[in-house]
């Protein structure tokens, strides 16, 4: 198939608070870069999650290992923090700047506001928080300059990942449905449902996207990212819908939707987030379309080091198709399920989102 020339540009609503706002990007991580990662003395670096824990096979997941590979190749020991519920997020971060933490890693829009206060009341040590910027009380963008908000334009690779699931749905029916409606999650479902909506145009179809209304900026919410029960029940009500591919943005909610395609019975398929589940959760990996992944590991190794050897900036890393901090996963045991053409029409759009030919936007994409 030959992928239109002319620029397509999917855009949605007014922007939904400082993500969107941020100016300015960073260098993309890499494994190798030219940091030093001899033995640092006097740097201890710390992690602190968001209610998901460090087990969520998820984002959390995904950053505590960026911050294990980097303590490990600067040989120095770090410390953690896990959030088992919100309203453990303030004194954890508190516990860590107590313990003298030179370098403290949070996890989770859901922080946001927890390290902008901590970094004004500690402004020498050094903060990055995963998945969001700053803002004021009045949700206006803030930058500090001991914070690193490290983002993610999700909605490059969820275009991709949409389009792929409306390809190979057998029912003409895929659904979505968030955690909580933060911007790091509905970016997601955004691209998702872009990626719907382009498959249709291109090829004349009708597929339907259930669970997320982008135009609207509404949709299917479990309400947090821990009730794994929640996940099971929103995923039975989108299978008994129609829907054989479900993209649950929710963390560990997704072993719920594993459990629901599991007591259905039917050919429904998954596609994760922010890890390659058919890495991070075996299990199930037989049900794993793809994943819709976030380098967290590479770009949290990367500014830990940094910090180490005194090289860090607050300047936002925002990960992309091109800088390769997003990208989809491989199709593994589903390879031989999708038809061969289908993955060359992705792989061309993808080559079309780095070049620029085509546009994906996002009320939520960094900018």
């Amino acid at each position: 198939m030959t992928i239109t020339k002319r620029r397509a540009v999917f855009s949605g609503l007014a922007t939904l608070g400082a993500v969107a706002l941020l100016a300015g990007c960073a260098a993309a991580p890499s494994t190798g870069g030219a940091t030093s990662t001899a033995a640092v003395t006097n740097f201890t670096p710390c992690i602190v999650s968001d209610a998901g824990g460090f087990d969520d096979k998820s984002f959390n997941q995904s950053s505590f290992d960026g911050m294990t590979q980097a303590a490990d190749a600067l040989g120095v020991k770090f410390k953690q923090a896990e959030s088992k519920t919100t309203d453990q997020y303030a004194g954890n971060v508190s516990s860590m700047v107590d313990q003298n933490c030179n370098f403290i890693l949070t996890v989770g829009f859901a922080l946001a506001n927890t390290t902008r206060d901590a970094a004004k009341a500690s402004p020498t040590t050094d903060f990055a928080i995963i998945d969001s910027a700053l803002s004021n009380d009045d949700f206006s963008p803030l930058a500090l300059d001991n914070v690193k908000p490290v983002l993610y334009d999700t909605a490059q690779a969820a275009f991709l990942a949409g389009y792929l699931a409306a390809g190979t749905s057998k029912t003409g029916i895929v659904g979505t449905y968030g955690g909580k409606q933060f911007p790091s999650v509905t970016i997601f479902m955004d691209g998702f449902a872009d990626g719907v909506t382009y498959y249709n145009t291109q090829k004349s179809k009708s597929v339907k996207l259930l669970g997320w209304d982008k135009a609207a900026q509404a949709g299917t919410f479990a309400g947090s990212f821990d009730d794994i029960n929640q996940g099971k029940a929103l995923s039975t009500n989108l299978i008994d819908q129609g829907a054989d591919i479900i993209l649950p943005v929710a963390g560990p909610l997704f072993q719920g939707t594993a459990q629901a395609i599991q007591d259905s019975g039917k050919d429904v398929a998954i596609v994760g987030v922010d890890s390659d589940l058919y890495e991070t959760a075996p299990a199930t990996k037989a049900l794993y379309l793809t994943s819709i992944m976030k380098q967290m590991a590479d770009a949290t190794k990367k500014i830990v080091t940094d910090a180490a050897a005194g090289d860090f900036s607050a300047t936002p890393y925002i990960g992309t198709l091109d800088n390769k901090g997003v990208d989809i996963a491989p199709l593994h045991d589903w390879e031989s399920k999708v038809d061969p053409a289908l993955v060359k029409e992705v792989d061309a759009i993808k080559a079309d989102i780095i070049s620029g030919k085509l546009t994906v936007t996002s009320p939520s994409t960094p900018k």
